[in-house]
């Protein structure tokens, strides 16, 4: 005689060990729960330390949501579980294993790069007499190599670089910003998704619609160029950069069209997070 499980065999004893597992996780929250309610008794106010805490979000993680919305009596699902996500960030927490040595290289690290930044004309031995002014004494050279570490350049080249928050305060009246969205709209064929071009005067937060169109393309893009810097009632009359990302369909021609218009292309850095 075989001795093999058949597949609905199988999945009976599997169903079955599942449950008899997902019962004995929730008695272990149900004993665990008891346990703390046990240690409040002659509280006037049930408070938890940060031991009992731990016991329950332990618990209270294995079961989910769900599971505890029908069994947590004490404390609500959402509490439980947010105790447990500061549990793991405190896990990962190496703040408290740094020694006072360490913390205060940090923060001198820290003010160096603020000083840098702060005062583009600094050199190294300028900060170095600022620091010790402070009472923290530094070579040049380690100032050098923080500097070189954070991606800052020496006081020649970073004084004659404008950052681009400096720029931006000198030149936001005539800054237009640009990006293309999608729209889903319902035709006589169904739903089709449309592309829309935008454009933004930062100044003023005024926004024009360049075109909408299912396809785009080079016409397309040209066409709207030329909308744009009408002598009329263009939209970039009296400005002087459009800021946008890498999109291909800001095209060559496109760009060379606002070039000539005096409108200098401003694009973004790839991957830029904030545009």
């Amino acid at each position: 005689m075989s001795s093999a499980l058949n597949p609905f065999q199988f999945l009976v004893i599997s169903v079955a060990g599942w449950m008899n597992q997902h019962q004995r996780q929730v008695i272990e929250y149900l004993i665990e729960e008891n346990r703390v309610l046990r240690e409040q008794i002659g509280t006037r106010r049930m408070r938890f330390t940060d031991e009992q805490r731990r016991r329950l979000a332990v618990k209270a993680k294995i079961l989910g949501r769900k599971m505890l919305s029908e069994v947590a009596s004490i404390v609500t699902p959402e509490t439980l579980l947010a105790w447990h996500r500061k549990l793991i960030a405190k896990k990962y927490d190496g703040s408290k294993c740094r020694g006072p040595a360490e913390r205060t290289r940090f923060e001198i690290e820290a003010l160096i790069v603020r000083m840098a930044k702060e005062n583009r004309v600094w050199g190294y031995r300028r900060i170095q007499g600022a620091l010790a002014n402070l009472g923290h004494v530094l070579a040049h050279n380690t100032i050098a190599r923080i500097l070189k570490r954070n991606g800052i350049e020496p006081a020649p080249e970073r004084s004659r670089k404008t950052t681009w928050k400096e720029f931006l305060s000198q030149h936001w009246e005539q800054i237009i910003a640009s990006d293309f969205f999608t729209v889903e709209v319902w035709t006589k064929h169904g739903l089709k998704r449309y592309l829309v071009l935008f454009f933004i005067e930062l100044s003023t937060r005024r926004v024009e619609i360049g075109g909408i169109v299912r396809v785009a393309d080079g016409l397309w893009m040209a066409q709207i160029a030329r909308n744009l810097t009408d002598e009329v009632d263009g939209f970039f009359k009296g400005k002087r950069y459009l800021l946008h990302d890498r999109d291909r369909l800001y095209t060559r021609e496109f760009l060379s069209m606002l070039a000539e218009q005096g409108i200098e292309s401003l694009k973004l850095p790839p991957r830029s997070p904030n545009h």
